[in-house]
C-alpha cells in the first residue's frame, strides 16, 4: 500500500477515500462528483480499478457509476446490498488486491442491513506465516470517531434490530490491533452519526476504545437505549438516497450548466410550481428578496439545508451573491450530490433586475440575540435548533427546522413570530419559510439560543 488520501466533502460530514498501491487504486465511497479526483488519478497515471462501497447511502447520491463509466472500474459492494446493477457481491472474509495490497470484507451490519467494512492489509501473505495485521479499516457507517452510525436510518421496524447488530459489529472492529486506522466515510456534522461525531476525521482502533462512547456501554441493552433515544431529526431527503442508489442513479458525466434566467422566465417558472432558493447573505435576503423564496446562504451547508426543508424532486430557481456563475456552479454541484437535479437556472442581474422589471420584493425585520435576551416571555420566540438540550428556554416553542415545513399549520398567526436557532443561519431558512406562509416574523440573524439562557 503507498497511501491513502482522504477526499472531505465538509457541506454533508462525508469522507472518500482513494486507496493506491503501486499504479493501481480503489475509490471507496465515492461522492457523486467524483470527476475532479478521477481526471487527477489519470493524470498521474493511477489506474482505478475498484470502486468500494460499504453500504446502500442514505445521505448523498452514490458517484461509483460516475467513476466505472468514466474508468472502468469495478463497483464492488456489499452481497447483500440489493443494488439493481451489475457489482461484485464481497461477503464475509471476500478479498481484493491492488498491487500489493489487499482488502478484505467484514460484514458489520447496523448502520444498515448489508453494512461491510474493509481490513487493509499492506501485502499478501502466506497465512502460515503468522497472523495478518490490518493497517487500515474502512469503516463507513459503523465504527465513526467518536460515535457510530445511527440505526433508524432503514425504518422504525427495524431500529432495534439494526442497534442490536451495531453493537456486535463494533465489539468486531474494537477487537482489532490498536494501531489500525480507523477510516469511516460519515464524520462530523453528519446527520448518518448517531451522536456527535468528533472533529478528527480519522483516528485509530486504541483510541477509539479508549475514548468512543459508543464503546463504553456495559452491555447490549444500555448500547441500545442509548443509541436509540434522542436522535436528532434527519432531512427528508434522506428518504430518496436509498431507493436512487439501490437502483443506480444516472451517469451525468460531470455538473450540468445553470445558465441565467429572465425575470419573466422565472415569474413562469413560479407559475408552474418552483421554489426559489436564494445564496446570498441572510442580512440582504431579509432586507429585500423575492415572494416564496427560501433563504440558504451558499456555503458549506447550502444543500443539506435544502433537503431539510425543499421537497425533493422540486424544480429550483437559484437567486445568487456574484460573481453568479461560480456561484452557480457550486450551488448546483452540492445540489446533485442529494438528487436535486431539477435546477432551471438562476436570476440573471438578481433582484436588481427582478425590480427593475417592476415585480414586488417582501422584507421581514431581524435582530440580534442580545435584542432579545431578558425579553423572551415578552415574545413569541420559535427555536429551530435540531436538537432542544434538556430545558432549552422557558416560554419558547420547539420545532426542529427539518420538521418545520410540516407543521407550520401547528403556529399561531395572530403576532410576530421570532426565530431563533445556534447562530441565526437556521434561524433565517425557518424565517423565509414562515413569511411564505405568510406568518408574521422576525429572525435573529446574529447570535443564538446560548445568549439567552439564563436571560428570559
Amino acid at each position: 500500500m503507498d497511501r491513502i488520501e482522504i477526499v472531505t466533502t465538509a457541506s454533508l460530514g462525508d469522507n472518500s477515500y482513494l486507496l493506491v498501491s503501486g499504479d493501481e487504486a480503489a475509490l471507496v465511497d465515492p461522492q457523486r462528483d467524483s470527476w475532479d479526483l478521477v481526471a487527477s488519478c489519470a493524470a498521474r497515471g493511477i489506474r482505478v480499478r475498484y470502486v468500494l462501497e460499504t453500504h446502500v447511502h442514505n445521505d448523498y447520491v452514490s458517484g461509483a457509476l460516475e467513476v466505472r463509466a468514466a474508468t472502468g472500474a469495478t463497483v464492488a459492494g456489499p452481497a447483500r446490498a440489493p443494488y439493481a446493477f451489475d457489482h461484485l457481491r464481497l461477503a464475509e472474509d471476500d478479498e481484493i488486491t491492488l498491487g500489493d495490497t489487499t482488502v478484505r470484507a467484514m460484514e458489520t451490519p447496523g448502520h444498515t442491513r448489508e453494512h461491510t467494512s474493509y481490513l487493509v492489509y499492506e501485502h499478501a501473505r502466506d497465512r502460515d506465516q503468522g497472523p495478518e495485521v490490518p493497517a487500515a479499516v474502512f469503516t463507513g457507517g459503523s465504527l465513526l470517531v467518536g460515535s457510530a452510525g445511527r440505526t433508524d436510518l432503514s425504518g422504525e421496524h427495524l431500529t432495534e434490530e439494526l442497534a442490536r447488530a451495531q453493537f456486535r459489529s463494533l465489539r468486531r472492529l474494537a477487537l482489532l490491533p490498536d494501531a489500525t486506522r480507523v477510516l469511516p466515510t460519515h464524520g462530523a456534522g453528519s446527520s448518518c452519526s448517531a451522536g456527535p461525531a468528533a472533529s478528527g476525521r480519522t483516528s485509530t482502533v486504541g483510541a477509539e476504545r479508549r475514548s468512543n462512547p459508543a464503546l463504553a456501554a456495559r452491555d447490549e441493552e444500555d448500547f441500545v437505549s442509548a443509541r436509540t433515544t434522542g436522535l436528532t431529526p434527519y432531512p427528508a431527503y434522506f428518504h430518496h438516497m436509498a431507493p436512487i442508489n439501490r437502483a443506480g442513479p444516472a451517469v451525468l458525466g460531470g455538473p450540468p450548466e445553470c445558465g441565467p434566467l429572465t425575470p419573466a422566465a422565472v415569474e413562469g417558472l413560479l407559475g408552474g410550481g418552483a421554489w426559489i432558493v436564494d445564496g446570498r447573505g441572510r442580512g440582504t435576503f431579509a432586507a429585500a428578496h423575492l415572494p416564496g423564496s427560501v433563504c440558504d446562504e451558499l456555503d458549506e451547508r447550502f444543500a443539506s439545508l435544502v433537503g431539510e426543508v425543499v421537497p425533493f424532486g422540486t424544480r429550483l430557481v437559484l437567486v445568487l451573491p456574484e460573481p453568479a456563475a461560480e456561484a452557480a456552479r457550486e450551488a448546483v454541484v452540492q445540489l446533485l450530490r442529494i438528487g436535486y437535479e431539477k435546477v432551471a437556472g438562476h436570476l440573471a442581474g438578481g433582484i436588481d433586475a427582478w425590480a427593475a422589471a417592476g415585480r414586488p420584493l417582501r422584507s421581514f425585520p431581524t435582530a440580534e440575540a442580545s435584542e432579545l435576551a431578558g425579553h423572551v416571555r415578552e415574545h413569541r420566540v420559535l427555536d429551530v435548533r435540531p436538537d432542544r438540550p434538556e430545558g432549552g428556554i422557558p416560554g419558547t416553542l420547539a420545532v426542529p427546522l427539518a420538521e418545520l415545513p410540516r407543521r407550520l399549520g401547528e403556529l399561531p398567526r395572530d403576532r410576530e413570530v421570532w426565530t431563533v436557532c445556534g447562530s441565526g443561519r437556521r434561524a433565517t431558512v425557518a424565517a423565509s419559510l414562515l413569511d411564505l406562509a405568510g406568518i408574521p416574523v422576525r429572525a435573529v440573524v446574529k447570535g443564538g439560543v446560548e445568549d439567552l439562557s439564563g436571560a428570559a
